[in-house]
Parts: structure tokens; sequence; C-alpha cells
């Protein structure tokens, strides 16, 4: 039941932010969406519900976000680039990541933070070995460790600040 309710706070507050006005109808709204995910999903919510009491991490995601559309808006612009100069030369193929990550949380937010940017998407996790499998646009290295460095590094430790 407190899973329920504390994603119903953070699910209200995310809508007000998102719809950036306090008219009754959008708070209404608001609550009746809140409360159907809760209900739908709270028990799926989280395990360790004693981390949304530190604001650090609230502080660390807001950090996240800009820095996630940054790096998003260079891989659109490199990946336009090659697209309008066919003659770049492209070498696509699978790399794996090495991550220390183990909550499903902080996985899932590295899987789809690699997905989402162009020229990269993740195909599976080896969560007993910590691996991440993902498909490169233009592999730059097959090595383990400066794969890591390039495509995850600087997500994965701010990630762990926020989820584990």
């Amino acid at each position: 039941m407190r899973n329920r309710i504390i994603l119903f706070i953070i699910g209200f507050f995310i809508w007000m932010l998102l719809v950036w006005s306090l008219d009754i109808q959008h708070a209404v709204i608001g609550i009746f969406v809140a409360a159907m995910v809760a209900f739908l999903t709270g028990d799926m919510f989280t395990k360790r519900l004693h981390y949304f009491a530190h604001p650090v991490r609230y502080f660390w995601f807001l950090y996240y976000v800009p820095l996630f559309i940054w790096e998003c808006a260079k891989a659109n612009i490199e990946s336009t680039y090659k697209v309008i100069h066919p003659d770049v030369p492209i070498k696509p193929g699978i790399v794996k990541i090495k991550t220390s990550l183990k909550s499903d949380a902080g996985l899932t937010f590295l899987a789809n933070t690699l997905t989402l940017k162009p020229g990269t998407m993740t195909i599976d996790i080896d969560r007993e070995n910590g691996f991440l499998y993902v498909h490169w646009a233009d592999v730059a290295s097959q090595d383990v460790e400066e794969s890591t460095r390039m495509l995850s590094r600087r997500f994965e430790r701010i990630l762990a600040r926020v989820f584990e």
C-alpha cells in the first residue's frame, strides 16, 4: 500500500509540473491519472522504498536529464551528418559494455538511455555478469572497457547515484 501512495504522490507532482497549471480541471485529471497508475503498477514500483526519502537522488536525476538531452542532440547531429554524407564509412556491430548497476530501475534507465541515443540500441542485459550488449551503428572499439567509457560511463555514474 505504501508503494501505491508514494507512486501516487510522485505521479501527481510530475503531472502538475508537466501541465504547469493550477486549474482545478488539470488537478482532477492529474489525481485520476496518478491514482490509476498507482493502482495498476504500485506493487511493481520499487522494492526499496526508502530511496525516495533522499533528496540528493532527485538532484542527481535533475542533472541527468539535461546531460541526456545534450548527448542525444550531439548523437542526432552526428547521425544526420552520416546520412547526408554517405561517403563517411560506418562500421556497425554489437559491443559488450560493463556495468556496475544492479537495480532493475538503474539497468532499465541505462539501457533506455543507450537505446534512445541515435546510433545505439541495447539488445540484451546480462545481470549476473554485469554486461549490456549494444548494437552500435559506428563501432569505434571492440574493447569492453573502451566501449564502456565511450557509450555509458558518464550516464552510469549518475544513474548509480540515483538508483543504487
